[in-house]
């Protein structure tokens, strides 16, 4: 804009007041609609799931149903015990074996790489939170089910074998830790993308008053970064565990799909979400099987439903 224009008020908006608050008031009335779609869809399929599973839910008892250690749908037991153990193992052995790896890495990319190293890291971690569930589940039958049958397991049963955890009750590597690792690789660039994001949050004189007291680099991270992100840690831990919860295929893959609650890092598993991949559509001609199945999709959506509340209310927390 010239002088000129300035001077004589072009370029500026002559439309009324009254013309401009009413297209603000109008943009933001659209913009409310569009942002409360995913809460809609979220709610229909809540209700469609309530609907669906509750003859299940009105013939048995829900902690009958939870806590119940036999699935024969057949002879009309549902108990969902050993699929919820067995994602509770495989969940918490691939977060334990991920978080390690994605705070360093994320430490060693915001604190540590040269601006081109950056370049060429950041699109390799994109490219592995991208690649297809299926794709990792491959890769787990060809390398990580031998890995874990030929040198894991008689490694760790020789170093630890007295601790039930380590007990090797199955001879094959189909199973718990097969199914973490296969996790792990699948969560890790999500969460060293969020840590990484965190990081970048912490104000620069905070490092600087570190350095300039003495501190070394890794002091300042170790005693002034990581207290200062911790909630941030929690919640991209949270995030990490949300996702591992819900997957389905690359860990169908692995497990072994036994319907056992598992008792050690070796024994065969099934997750609620290969429960429903592998048998949804079959047998359907059994009584209260489809509501079954469709309660253990309701089990997942509020597990991960709470996963994200208590991340989303742990980050607003960090950031306030």
């Amino acid at each position: 804009m010239t002088p000129f224009d300035m001077h004589t008020g072009a370029g500026r908006d002559t439309r009324p007041a009254t013309a401009r608050n009413r297209q603000d008031a109008t943009a933001q009335r659209w913009s409310l609609r569009i942002t409360l779609i995913p809460l809609i869809v979220l709610g229909f399929v809540a209700i469609a799931l309530v609907v669906r599973a509750w003859p299940i839910m009105r013939t048995y008892p829900l902690m009958e149903l939870l806590f119940g250690t036999v699935w024969k749908p057949s002879s009309g037991l549902f108990g969902l015990w050993p699929f919820i153990a067995g994602t509770l193992w495989v969940t918490w052995v691939g977060v334990l074996l991920a978080v390690p790896p994605s705070i360093l890495t994320a430490i060693y990319i915001a604190e540590y790489t040269h601006t081109r190293t950056r370049l060429i890291i950041k699109p390799v971690l994109d490219v592995l939170a991208s690649i297809p569930p299926v794709v990792y589940g491959v890769w787990g039958l060809l390398a990580v089910v031998p890995f874990v049958e030929e040198v894991l397991a008689p490694t760790l049963s020789t170093a630890f074998g007295i601790l039930p955890l380590f007990a090797i009750n199955q001879p094959t590597g189909f199973g718990v830790l097969a199914g973490g690792i296969v996790l792990a690789v699948m969560i890790t660039p999500l969460m060293i993308a969020i840590l990484y994001e965190i990081l970048h949050t912490v104000p620069n004189d905070l490092r600087q008053a570190s350095l300039a007291v003495g501190a070394t680099r890794w002091e300042t991270i170790w005693l002034v970064l990581i207290p200062h992100i911790a909630p941030g840690i929690i919640a991209a831990i949270v995030l990490g565990a949300s996702r591992a919860f819900g997957e389905t295929i690359a860990v169908l893959m692995v497990v072994g799909n036994v319907p056992q609650a598992p008792t050690s890092l070796f024994d065969t598993a099934y997750p609620l979400p290969a429960l429903i991949a592998n048998n949804y559509g079959e047998m359907m001609s059994i009584p209260l099987y489809d509501a079954a199945l469709l309660m253990v999709a309701l089990v997942l959506l509020v597990v991960v439903f709470i996963f994200n509340l208590v991340a989303m209310m742990i980050l607003r927390r960090f950031v306030r």
